[in-house]
C-alpha cells in the first residue's frame, strides 16, 4: 500500500490548519497565472498548479471537522477510567477484534498478545488508569517482548506519561496509546 512520508509537504499540510493548504494554493496560484500570462499560456495551467493544495486543504477541513472535542475526548477518557478492569479488558479486545487481531489475554508485563497476519504484538495496559506512568512498565514490557521475539508493543495509558518513559518508548520502539487514540480505539 501506498504511504505518504511523515515529513512530506503534503502530509505536513494534512496535519495543519485546513486554511494553510488554501494559502498556499493562493501562494502558487497567483504568481502562476500572472507568470502563464507573461508566456501567453492558457490560465488552466495555473489552476492545475493549485489544486492538489485546494484537496489537501478540503480533506484536512473534512478531518478537523470530524475530530472530536477535548471535551469529549475528557470525557470518553473520564468513562474508561471509570470502568472496572474486566471492563476494561473486554472493551480493549473487542476493539483489537474489529481491526482484525486475535486477542489472547496473557498474565506478565504484558496483559494481551494479538496477532495478525503472523505477527504478535504484545499490548500493556493494566496500569492504564494510573495518573503517572514511569518508565519501569515499559522496561517490563521491552523485556517480555525481547523474550517472545514478538513484533511490536502496545503500552496504553489513560493517564499522563513521563518524559523518561516517553524517550525510552520512542528508543525501544513501543508504540503509546494515550487519549485522544485511547478514545479513538475503543
Amino acid at each position: 500500500m501506498l504511504k505518504m512520508h511523515d515529513n512530506s509537504l503534503f502530509a505536513v499540510l494534512l496535519r495543519a490548519p485546513w486554511w494553510v493548504s488554501f494559502a498556499a494554493a493562493a501562494a502558487v496560484g497567483v504568481p502562476s497565472r500572472f507568470m502563464l500570462e507573461r508566456f501567453a499560456m492558457p490560465e488552466g495551467y495555473a489552476i492545475f498548479v493549485a489544486l492538489p493544495f485546494v484537496v489537501i486543504g478540503c480533506a484536512a477541513g473534512l478531518r478537523q471537522l470530524r475530530a472530536p472535542s477535548a471535551g469529549r475526548i475528557a470525557g470518553e477518557l473520564d468513562r474508561l477510567r471509570a470502568l472496572a478492569w474486566e471492563d476494561f479488558a473486554d472493551k480493549l479486545a473487542a476493539a483489537y477484534a474489529r481491526d482484525g487481531y486475535a486477542a489472547k489475554r496473557i498474565a506478565g508485563a504484558a496483559d494481551f498478545e494479538l496477532e495478525r497476519s503472523g505477527r504478535l504484538t504484545l499490548v500493556a495496559c493494566k496500569r492504564w488508569r494510573a495518573t503517572r506512568t514511569g518508565v519501569e512498565p515499559l522496561r517490563e514490557l521491552e523485556a517480555l517482548r525481547r523474550k517472545r521475539e514478538a513484533h511490536d508493543a502496545v503500552y496504553i495509558a489513560a493517564g499522563e506519561i513521563t518524559d523518561t518513559a516517553r524517550s525510552f518508548a520512542a528508543q525501544s520502539g513501543i508504540r503509546l496509546v494515550e487519549g485522544v487514540q485511547l478514545a479513538a480505539l475503543i
